[in-house]
């Protein structure tokens, strides 16, 4: 028995190795044709329609020829030169967040933007792209390589990193356990308790629903992201009406939550009961506790406001009321691109709407706007959303620059995570950002320039086992999924850093590359707000560092890996016979 297992996997072993082989042969064979006509690594770019080539290196000659770029050059360094550092208090905070907004997203929006203005679009400007200083985010989190919005949101509002999917707790927490959420030593205050305690004036704005990760952060003390309301944690066992408060609950009747100004973006379902239908839609609440959250907030706040529409929201007389609750839609807001059936205010009107508001506190306010749709549409594997989303929080950027003043106002942009999504391949100067490269790969086949590592958009990469002719498809429609190599029903997340964007009071504090928690820092200090160091303490002579004690090493860093002699000598039987091939091919 055993000998004829032995035999077996030798047989397997050999098959294998003889698959190595042959495809190091045939491999070898295709690198030493490319050596022949060029650099392997940096393959020939596509061959182009030579009287084409000729007219747009005319027209590129006469506005992009060395006194172009010298001069542009000289106005950076001079732009640089003339920087001013604001170094005085914030009076107000706004921080947008782009939700999965990875630097990739933003170098694809940027030319999406362009390109949706007539341009070549690579010397397209985002707003924030001009914002005096930049830095980057490391956003690990404390269990997990590649993060998720929660311990990423509770890093940024709260000022510390914890486990993935909790919210507004310390490492201390265990996932969907009631009684460590509702333990103080567990609990971590948000930039915006930090704000009401200093009497601002505080708001959330976003385009998902107003108890999802990023905006719960702000208020919510959760084990588990995904307890926006009673339903959710019934499948938990939980039972809020204990002692475990979902985050609905917590948005509406719990500080700081309860006085929050301003409350925009979608999510009514998870704030009605069962016996209620939604105005839009007509499908039920879902909450099976018998709570109307609104009419609670409503009752709460006399002279407040709950608006569900468009018309609603812009026709506004922010001097007449105190606070502002906005829910747009029955879950998310729909992506922009979708939303036309929709009665839905973009990303841009809503902060307009918030800032109009908060202004009116003489004491100042802090603001977090998220585009959260940005996450979702890649999640979804459809590019050209993503980047219309990150387009429309552009422009909501803009609108705070516009009602703004930098001298008072600091404004971050920045994100709490990455993607997969990749700008790949040899594209010429203007080639749509949606479109395909525009030239065949080696299997003769175009591809996009555009893609994922991982995701739905699998399908439109290979169909048994050979890569799909995209030819005659429109890969710039709505619908269209970007290829992805790794077959998953969502799209994941990614674990690069994400950029800071930072205009105002203390924003020259980013410089550099930082532990995501350090935004929440640099907020509290910039506007004299929470438990830490502030500038109003002595901004000419800031304490000394403090000690940080040392983390010790999860058991899960410190694997072994145990192979057999069997299975070494036969795997540096396979390397010597693969070694051997390639010196008599590069000899």
């Amino acid at each position: 028995m055993l000998e004829s297992t032995h035999i077996s996997q030798t047989i397997k072993f050999n098959m294998m190795c003889s698959h190595k082989i042959i495809v190091l042969m045939v491999t070898l064979v295709l690198s030493s044709t490319a050596g022949v006509h060029g650099d392997e690594h940096h393959h020939s770019r596509p061959l182009r329609d030579s009287a084409t080539d000729v007219n747009n290196k005319a027209e590129q000659s006469a506005t992009e020829d060395a006194a172009y770029w010298t001069q542009l050059g000289q106005q950076l360094l001079f732009d640089e030169l003339a920087k001013q550092r604001i170094n005085s208090q914030a009076k107000n905070i706004i921080l947008f967040l782009g939700d999965g907004m990875s630097i990739s997203t933003v170098t694809a929006a940027r030319i999406y933007k362009g390109q949706k203005a007539g341009k070549t679009g690579e010397e397209e400007q985002l707003h924030f792209d001009r914002f005096p200083y930049a830095a980057l985010s490391k956003t690990y989190c404390t269990d997990i390589q590649v993060a998720d919005s929660a311990c990423t949101a509770t890093a940024y509002l709260c000022g510390i990193k914890t486990d993935v999917e909790t919210l507004g707790l310390d490492v201390n927490v265990i996932k969907k356990n009631c009684s460590t959420q509702i333990d103080p030593a567990n609990q971590v205050d948000s930039v915006m308790t930090w704000a009401q305690a200093a009497n601002k004036a505080t708001g959330i704005v976003t385009t998902t629903r107003v108890t999802h990760a990023t905006p719960a952060g702000a208020y919510a003390h959760s084990a588990n992201r995904y307890w926006e309301d009673d339903y959710a944690q019934s499948f938990d066992g939980v039972d809020s009406n204990t002692f475990c408060d979902d985050i609905a609950e917590q948005l509406v009747l719990n500080s700081p939550g309860k006085n929050l100004k301003v409350i925009l973006g979608g999510g009514r379902t998870y704030l009605t009961p069962t016996t209620t239908t939604d105005p839009e839609t007509q499908e039920a609440g879902r909450r099976r506790d018998g709570k109307n959250l609104i009419y609670q907030w409503v009752t709460d706040h006399p002279t407040g406001k709950y608006v569900t529409t468009r018309d609603e929201l812009v026709n506004l007389d922010v001097a007449g009321i105190d606070f502002l609750l906005g829910l747009f839609s029955p879950s998310h807001m729909e992506y922009f691109l979708e939303s036309s059936a929709a009665n839905n205010p973009t990303l841009e009107q809503m902060t307009r709407a918030a800032i109009q508001m908060l202004q009116k506190d003489a004491n100042g306010y802090v603001l977090l706007v998220e585009g959260g749709r940005i996450d979702q549409a890649h999640h979804d594997g459809r590019a050209k959303l993503a980047l219309e989303e990150a387009f429309q929080f552009d422009l909501a950027v803009a609108a705070a620059l516009n009602l703004t003043n930098s001298d008072d106002t600091l404004i971050i942009v920045t994100a709490d995570h990455s993607h997969t999504l990749s700008i790949n391949g040899y594209p010429k100067r203007g080639n749509d950002i949606l479109g395909l490269v525009g030239y065949a790969a080696s299997d003769l086949k175009p591809y996009t320039t555009l893609s994922y590592a991982n995701g739905p958009g699998y399908a439109n990469s290979f169909s048994g086992g050979e890569r799909l002719d995209l030819t005659d498809v429109d890969t710039t429609s709505d619908s269209f999924l970007q290829p992805a190599m790794v077959p998953l029903a969502t799209e994941s997340h990614g674990g690069d850093d994400v950029a800071i964007f930072a205009l105002g009071p203390q924003a020259h504090l980013f410089q550099g590359v930082y532990e995501q928690h350090y935004i929440a820092h640099v907020m509290s200090y910039a506007a004299c707000i929470g438990p830490g160091f502030t500038f109003c303490n002595n901004p000419a002579n800031p304490p000394s560092t403090t000690a940080i004690p040392p983390s010790t090493p999860s058991s899960s860093s410190r694997i072994g890996v145990n192979r057999s002699l069997g299975s070494i000598s036969a795997f540096m039987s396979c390397v010597w016979i693969q070694r051997l091939l390639v010196s008599v091919f590069t000899q």
